[in-house]
């Protein structure tokens, strides 16, 4: 009881009961016209058009780069999944300038001015395309190499193969990528608050300029109603398709190899270029200019405020996370039980981080810059990594393994812990890996719940780029790839290898018997 009183209760107090207090603030002022107003409904129609189109785009590109960074072997392989994560820690008005670098007015690419629609779908990719290639390789290392082995050996081409035996496997894995790009798109602020313009921003920019600065609560209630009826319906959809292809079985992946032709090794470079082109670019762009940026730039690195910020960000990162980590696998463990509980799981997705910290603030004036609601709302928006991972793990876990625990005398605990656990740990790092990458690059909830003695990476970056003159900006992007750097540490320190995983990857890389396909 406690176990689903937990994860419900956290979601009540820090999301539902703020979000109403919210919307009843604004109810006595709702506008009965608020959905036939042609400009706001425009915003509405818009943010789905961008969502819909980003989902589109990032599966057509993400399923055959993430299909070669499973399947082929290379050099630096390792640090590319690992570098996968860095657009999820970049804030997003220093991304929004790496968008701009390549793509904006002075860029190489032939897209000028913000009144297009084409930067913002660039930048959506930035920082989505990552997810999906990641959620994509992940999924293509689920494929069992025996049934694979099997189809090539009765006669089934590559292209048939794929569809008959890879697909079904990584389906689940990018419907669910999907869902969540589907809503972070829709409710985008950052980049859309940059590079979407007057005409072009999403219904989240219109929500928060309506409380901002015109305090209409009513007008942005409606608008938050209605973007949680959306996006809601997209959780719950998708929460279905999850737990309907997911399928327990037990994995023998299939290892990666080295390119053997000159169609697989182009394959590979196109894949890796494209990658470049749509994530690495922006990233670049903002590692070139703090190169360029001189030693005056770079003593900013050694200031007492630079050296607190990084602290916070530590400290803060490891305590929302230790605190998303148990609220996530006990969601996780509730969450086969029934379809909404598992659609519950995308609620912090749903939800804007501008209203839940608007709604936090209404609700709890005695907590206001209270360290207790900041690291709350930190892990609200990091432990559905979490779930969303150890839950596709649980559906893919033998129920005959723990079962033959318990028939031996286990108790479900030291079942859990003995049989069950081992199973989860990998997916439990990769979703501790997304977990700390939103912890790290955390910026619109830290710039309304933050006091100034908490700064972080992140809203000093952001003070830097509000000030004046060429100086501040090149030690805006200074911090910037500090805070890459940061981030990429604690991945390789979550995603460091343990001994039973070396083993594991040594047993899975050993050279095929001689009854084996090796190039299956």
């Amino acid at each position: 009881m406690a176990l689903t009183l937990l994860p419900l209760a956290f979601l009540a107090v820090v999301v539902v009961a703020p979000l109403s207090r919210l919307l009843a603030e604004g109810w006595d002022h709702l506008s009965a016209n608020i959905l036939t107003d042609a400009y706001l409904r425009w915003r509405i129609v818009w943010s789905l058009i961008q969502a819909a189109v980003t989902c589109m785009l990032t599966l057509l590109l993400g399923l055959p780069l993430a299909w070669a960074l499973a399947r082929f072997d290379f050099a630096g392989r390792t640090l590319v999944l690992r570098l996968l994560m860095l657009p999820f820690v970049m804030p997003t008005l220093v991304a929004g300038l790496g968008v701009l670098a390549p793509a904006g007015p002075h860029g190489v690419l032939p897209i000028n001015g913000q009144d297009t629609p084409w930067l913002l779908l660039y930048g959506n990719l930035f920082y989505n395309l990552p997810l999906v290639l990641r959620a994509g390789v992940d999924g293509f290392a689920a494929v069992p190499a025996s049934r694979l082995a099997a189809a090539r050996s009765l006669g089934a081409t590559p292209w048939r193969a794929f569809w008959r035996v890879e697909w079904p496997a990584v389906r689940p894995w990018l419907a669910s990528a999907l869902c969540l790009v589907f809503l972070y798109c829709f409710s985008g602020f950052g980049l859309a608050l940059l590079l979407g313009g007057q005409r072009y921003a999403t219904v989240d920019v219109e929500i928060y300029s309506l409380v901002a600065y015109e305090l209409n609560l009513g007008d942005a209630g409606a608008l938050a109603l209605a973007m949680m009826a959306i996006t809601g319906a997209a959780a719950l959809g998708y929460a279905w398709v999850e737990k309907r292809l997911a399928a327990p079985g037990r994995v023998e992946p299939i290892a990666p190899r080295r390119p053997a032709t000159l169609a697989e090794w182009s394959w590979l470079a196109v894949a890796l270029a494209m990658l470049i082109a749509f994530s690495g670019a922006p990233l670049l762009a903002v590692l070139g200019c703090a190169l360029a940026a001189g030693p005056e730039a770079w003593a900013v690195l050694v200031e007492p405020d630079t050296l607190a910020a990084l602290a916070n960000s530590g400290r803060f990162s490891l305590i929302a996370l230790a605190l998303a980590s148990v609220v996530g696998v006990a969601h996780a463990l509730i969450a086969s039980r029934s379809l909404w509980l598992r659609g519950a799981v995308f609620l912090p997705f749903v939800v804007s981080p501008v209203c839940v910290a608007f709604g936090l603030l209404l609700l709890y004036p005695s907590w206001t810059a209270s360290l207790a609601l900041l690291l709350s709302a930190y892990a609200l928006f990091a432990y559905p990594f979490i779930a969303k991972a150890i839950a596709a793990a649980l559906d893919a876990l033998p129920a005959s393994q723990p079962q033959a625990a318990q028939s031996l005398g286990a108790t479900p605990w030291r079942a859990f812990w003995r049989v069950s656990w081992p199973w989860l740990l990998p997916a439990f790092r990769r979703g501790l890996a997304f977990a700390a990458a939103t912890t790290v690059g955390e910026f619109a909830v830290t710039l309304f719940l933050s006091r100034p003695e908490w700064m972080t990476l992140t809203t000093l970056i952001y003070q830097r780029l509000g000030r004046p003159g060429a100086a501040n900006l090149a030690e805006a992007l200074v911090l910037s790839a500090l805070l890459m750097l940061f981030a990429l540490a604690a991945f390789v320190l979550i995603e460091w290898p343990t001994p039973l995983e070396r083993a594991r990857r040594a047993l899975a890389t050993r050279p095929p018997a001689a009854t084996e396909l090796p190039h299956a």
